[in-house]
């Protein structure tokens, strides 16, 4: 069933418009009028409106609780590409736990518009749900470059806490090398775990080029059997000025002490300096 779509940010844009025209005198200049922009908000939300039948731009989505169609609405907004209003979105997060299928649903659909889903994951995060915890970790598992959805969902991961780590475990073997670092980055927010310890020692040594990375996890995960593999490799020749940074930071988080080392002729050791953030 189709709903209508409303620009609401058109219709605020008018409605402070005509604001701005009948008060303008309140105002000594632009700087104030944006610090009163939440009352004027306010005031555009509880006014009744002609374009919505008479009811208020407040009132209007709370009309509605069916969670099919609350998100195939927000789905049908971005297919037409008209922002979804906040308060669409604000109703679904109040209808609640009932929407959580419905925007799950949503998440699986590979020929949804792309903006839909990185709202409803936006939208399952505000309601704390863990329902998408395992489409969230299968996202992972053959990650190939840049990818702020899987992204987004791997910060909903680390939010749901410690219920995330077993099933991750799990999944861990089946995931290529950007998927082992993304569940790694979640993982290590959860110290402790002797696998995940494993994991982190054993990617900080095989993946040299990506060691900065690595050695802030091992920091964060905050075992000291890590210092070892951590000073070993502060000591390498030709270890780049920005990777060795992030070794010592590491080192020192841990309770260790730093070999010291010069780093006059590295090219990326000159370049801070120039800009005096040595």
């Amino acid at each position: 069933m189709k709903m209508p779509v409303v620009n609401f940010d058109e219709h605020f844009a008018e409605f402070m418009s005509e604001w701005m025209k009948t008060r303008q005198d309140q105002y000594a200049d632009f700087d104030e009028m944006e610090e009163d922009m939440p009352r004027i908000y306010m005031a555009f939300v509880n006014t009744r409106a002609k374009w919505l039948g008479n009811v208020t731009p407040g009132a209007y989505f709370t009309q509605f609780e069916d969670p099919k169609v609350l998100v195939d609405w927000l789905a049908q907004y971005c297919d037409e590409g008209v922002p979804v209003p906040d308060l669409l979105c604000e109703q679904i997060t109040a209808v609640g736990r009932p929407c959580e299928k419905r925007l799950l649903e949503l998440l699986k659909d590979g020929d949804a518009p792309e903006e839909a889903r990185m709202i409803a994951v936006n939208l399952l995060r505000e309601m704390e749900s863990t329902l998408p915890k395992m489409l969230y970790i299968q996202w992972q598992l053959n990650r190939e470059g840049k990818d702020e959805l899987k992204d987004n969902a791997l910060e909903g991961l680390t939010e749901m806490g410690e219920c995330v780590v077993q099933p991750i475990l799990q999944e861990l073997p089946r995931a290529n090398a950007e998927g082992e670092e993304a569940l790694l980055e979640v993982l290590s927010h959860f110290p402790g775990n002797e696998q995940i310890f494993k994991l982190a020692v054993r990617l900080f040594r095989e993946r040299k080029e990506r060691r900065a990375l690595f050695a802030g996890y091992l920091a964060r995960l905050g075992d000291d059997r890590a210092l070892p593999d951590l000073i070993s490799a502060a000591q390498e020749e030709k270890l780049p000025y920005l990777t060795f940074i992030e070794i010592r930071n590491a080192i020192e988080t841990l309770g260790g002490i730093c070999p010291e080392r010069t780093y006059e002729d590295d090219p990326e050791y000159e370049a801070l300096r120039d800009l005096d953030l040595t």
